[in-house]
Order: structure tokens, then C-alpha cells, then sequence
């Protein structure tokens, strides 16, 4: 199975941003260490980060064909982005939505997700390892 991850804005700061919320590792640090040895040859993980919500868009669309499902954390578009919720809508792959922090916890206006409904489940709230869980549900 071939499985893309795909960051959004500001998920290039993992390891340096708000360090209380979202760890001290950088998400390349995870990949490397954490998450493609628990994989273990069951899948190839590739990594996409962007901070542009169009760049974003096209990564989706590119995973047509190429990609048997997608680990996506939007980060902050995920409570903006009709636009992203219609990629995933429209690229017919399974996508499960990740956050590493509990959003349902912080601001009120991080408790929307204009992705959960056109995903094939959510996950959150286990730092890092929501990256792993997601992974193990498109396995699965």
C-alpha cells in the first residue's frame, strides 16, 4: 500500500512551534525515526508539506493514481477550507483526517471541521502518534 501525508500551514514548525502543544520533534524527525520503521515494508509513506491551500489542493489531486490513501493534517484549514473538503470529496481516495493535539479542547473555533464529514474518520489528541493511528487505519 502507498500512502501520502499531507501537511498543511505552519506544520513545517513542528519541534519549534508551541512546543507544550505539538512536542518537540519535527515532523521529519517522526517520519524518520518513529513512523516509517513501525511500518516496517507494510507500506510506503511519502511526505508533502505546504503552507498554500492550492499547493495543497493539487497535491490531492495528484495523488489520483498514484496514492492508495492519504493522512491528512490541514492544520488551521481544516476549520476554513470548503475548497480542500471538495478535493478530498472529489479525488475518490480514502483520506483519514489527523490532528496532533485535541482540537475539540482549545478554541471554539477549531471545534469545526469542514474535512471530518468527507473523510473516512478523524482522528486526534495523541500527539505525534495520531500521524501512526491514521496510517494504521488506512491499513486496516
Amino acid at each position: 500500500m502507498k500512502i501520502l501525508i499531507v501537511n498543511g500551514p505552519n506544520l513545517n514548525l513542528l519541534g519549534l512551534r508551541e512546543p507544550s502543544i505539538y512536542g518537540d520533534t519535527s515532523f521529519e524527525g517522526y517520519l524518520e525515526n518513529v513512523l516509517r520503521p513501525w511500518s516496517d515494508g507494510r507500506c510506503t509513506l511519502d511526505y508533502y508539506q505546504s503552507n498554500v491551500e492550492g499547493e495543497l489542493i493539487n497535491a490531492l489531486h495528484g495523488a489520483i493514481g498514484q496514492y492508495d490513501g492519504i493522512v491528512i493534517n490541514a492544520g488551521a484549514y481544516t476549520h476554513t477550507s470548503v475548497a480542500l473538503a471538495d478535493a478530498i470529496k472529489a479525488i475518490g481516495l480514502p483520506v483519514v483526517e489527523v490532528h496532533i493535539s485535541n482540537v475539540c479542547k482549545r478554541e471554539e473555533f477549531r471545534h469545526t471541521s469542514y474535512l471530518t464529514p468527507v473523510c473516512v474518520g478523524a482522528i486526534m489528541g495523541f500527539g505525534m502518534d495520531s500521524y501512526r493511528l491514521g496510517v494504521e487505519a488506512l491499513l486496516k
